[in-house]
């Protein structure tokens, strides 16, 4: 056994020959970030090891010569053969972004709620007869007859701890009882009904609906005998720590404990959003009697604990797409112990319930239009439609569009660089920087820290639109600006030099930036290009894009149709509707017949597994150029072209 000692928190801690040092690390209480699931592709876990003769390097990839010289090692590529000394440098915080979940949400339902038509989850005011010489009926029974002469069902089940302080409760409040029962679930209208709480009184019952996303968990806290939602809150998933993207979850949930912990990191976070929203509130979170939770069909795997492995392996199957009704105590949720959890159904492992609530919300299935439903995140799922016939696919975008896999990429939180504007002649950026509202207060401007998903768009069509890059990405060293240079990583352009940032170091986009943001654009292009060939549809006819997902609210559409990211279109055609997938929640949390169109759009989608398409490579390697290699499909990206090639003197080829 050797002894490592980390610093600086100053723990000490045995470990055998050949341990990870990440898991030694987690073993002493000690947390590190590892957004690539433990595979060495990301270096956010890099250490110092004082000691290197007690620390063996399996991968370096990620560090530099000067790294190296300094003693940093990854500390999930990193195992024990010795003593050693670690130093923990600072780990990056996740913060939100200008925190906006205070507000509470108002949201326009698409129907007049009203409670005992759309329901599940109703609340009976009940005042029985007590029992007597004359009227021996048990408690039960009597319970049972009053809810039906109060117009609710005539029959119910309850969980054992219920019906031990049934007879006690009923005395105590001398037969005067408010009953939450369970009335049906979507799928079982005529099945029995659930007591789920017997109380004194209750001037609410509440409902929460929420979205797992790979990066963003949102919930909303509703009343449910009105149908308002009283708070709002969303957080990062805790699940990021351990992988940015769903592969890597997937890769990390098959080591050791990896699965129990990527449960409780996800739970966590719920239970952190259900205690917030509930405090904002102020209600208990007792008072929680039903649950809608949307996801991809990753994240719905690791809320429930099931292995996620056969997602990401030949012939990728899930293992469940519609689960059943569960109960929170089951998953630790802190709501109701008994309180229904309704997982939305799915249609395949990459297209899950975050899109068949989506589709939902967004009036697809309701609508004649030939329409075009995109969710662009570390995967591209897409839908193509309307009321009578679906047909979707998902492709692996990667995770460059969140700021990931990017040398300089980060999330959208303060000091995210999330539009650039570039000169034609000088070839000099501007940038607008997400502000830190302290700064603003005192007029001071927010210096950059590095490029979220918007900023790399925008920055990627400026390049090429100014001839920075050439439509196959290549830098152009004959500018005579000093901004495009070789650096340590290649080639690279300069966002902002040192003196300018946060952190004193420039940020930068390399050339293997923009290979990994063109591979990512390509496959969202060809993806859909092959949906609507699959179904002998032109693009030409498609006559709407919704676009879905929290990062479709800030992709400014001009220049993802220059990057050939969106099809070429009039941009009134194009509406961004934010998250759907919590929407498609709330409907089915509201309403069960929301509810039974969200399970019918799962069944009616016929899934197109792009692997198994031979067209998809041929239209991926013709997308693999800005924006296209058929530059008819952009006419309005040849147009700006024209007059910016005018306007500097050079002429088009």
């Amino acid at each position: 056994m050797h002894t490592l000692r980390f610093e600086p928190a100053g723990a000490a801690v045995s470990a055998p020959t050949g341990a990870l040092l990440s898991d030694v690390a987690r073993a002493a209480g000690l947390e590190l970030n590892m957004p690539c699931g433990g595979q060495g592709r990301c270096g956010r876990c890099a250490v110092i090891a004082h000691n290197g003769v007690g620390i063996r390097r399996r991968s370096t990839v990620r560090l530099s010569s000067a790294d190296l010289a300094a003693g940093y090692a990854l500390a999930c590529q990193a195992v024990v053969e010795g003593d050693a000394l670690i130093t923990i440098p600072p780990q990056e915080k996740i913060e939100r972004r200008l925190v906006t979940d205070k507000t509470v949400a108002r949201v326009d339902l698409p129907f007049a709620y009203r409670p005992a038509q759309h329901q599940t989850v109703r609340c009976f005011e009940l005042m029985l007869e007590p029992p007597s010489l004359a009227d021996q009926t048990d408690d039960w029974s009597r319970l049972q007859r009053g809810l039906a002469a109060a117009g609710g069902p005539s029959t119910l089940t309850a969980h054992l701890s219920l019906l031990q302080r049934l007879g006690p409760l009923l005395r105590e409040t001398n037969w005067q009882v408010t009953a939450i029962v369970e009335t049906d679930t979507w799928e079982q209208p005529t099945g029995p009904a659930r007591l789920l709480d017997l109380l004194p009184s209750a001037d609410a019952i509440w409902g929460i609906a929420a979205d797992i996303g790979t990066t963003t968990v949102s919930v909303y806290l509703v009343n449910l005998l009105n149908g308002e939602i009283a708070a709002k809150a969303a957080e990062y998933n805790g699940q990021i720590k351990r992988g940015e993207d769903i592969i890597s979850r997937i890769i990390y949930a098959g080591k050791n404990s990896g699965l129990p912990e990527l449960q409780t990191l996800v739970v966590d976070t719920l239970n952190q959003l259900i205690e917030r929203a509930a405090r904002r509130a102020k209600i208990e979170p007792a008072q929680i009697y039903k649950m809608t939770v949307a996801g991809n069909s990753t994240m719905i795997h690791l809320l429930l604990g099931l292995p996620p492995a056969s997602i990401r392996l030949e012939p990728f199957v899930t293992a469940i797409n519609q689960p059943p009704l569960l109960r929170a105590g089951e998953l630790g949720l802190a709501i109701h112990p008994q309180a229904g959890v309704d997982c939305l159904p799915g249609v395949a492992s990459y297209v899950g319930a975050d899109i068949t609530a989506g589709v939902v919300a967004a009036g697809v299935v309701d609508n004649e239009p030939l329409t075009l439903f995109l969710d662009v995140g570390t995967n591209g799922e897409m839908v193509l439609g309307n009321r009578d016939w679906l047909i979707t696919c998902a492709c692996s975008a990667g995770p460059a569009f969140e700021g990931a896999g990017v040398r300089d990429g980060m999330r959208a939180t303060t000091g995210a660089i999330e539009e650039v504007w570039i000169h034609q002649q000088s070839f000099e950026p501007t940038c607008r920087v997400i502000a830190d509202p302290r700064r603003e207060v005192r007029g001071e401007a927010t210096p950059p820290a590095g490029l979220c998903g918007s900023g790399l768009i925008s920055l990627l069509a400026e390049l090429f639109i100014t001839g920075v890059i050439d439509k196959s990405g290549n830098l152009n060293f004959m500018l005579g600006s000093p901004r495009v240079r070789r650096g340590e990583h290649g080639p690279e352009y300069v966002v902002a030099w040192a003196g300018e940032t946060a952190h004193g170091r420039d940020i930068v986009l390399t050339k293997v930036d923009i290979d990994n943001l063109m591979r990512a654009k390509a496959a969202i292009f060809a993806g859909f290009t092959v949906l609507a060939q699959s179904v002998g549809v032109e693009l030409a006819a498609v006559e709407q894009v919704l676009i879905g997902g929290a990062f479709g609210q800030y992709i400014n559409v001009e220049k993802a149709v220059q990057l050939g990211l969106l099809p070429d279109m009039p941009w009134e055609a194009f509406q961004f509707l934010g998250n759907t997938s919590l929407r498609g929640a709330l409907l089915a949390l509201l309403n069960r017949e929301y509810r039974r169109q969200i399970a019918e759009a799962a069944a009616k989608m016929t899934y197109l597994e792009l692997s198994a398409d031979n067209s998809f490579y041929e239209a991926f390697t013709s997308a693999l150029f800005l924006p296209h290699t058929d530059l008819e499909r952009f006419p309005s990206v040849m147009e700006v072209m024209g007059v910016r090639s005018q306007e500097s003197g050079v002429a088009t080829t």
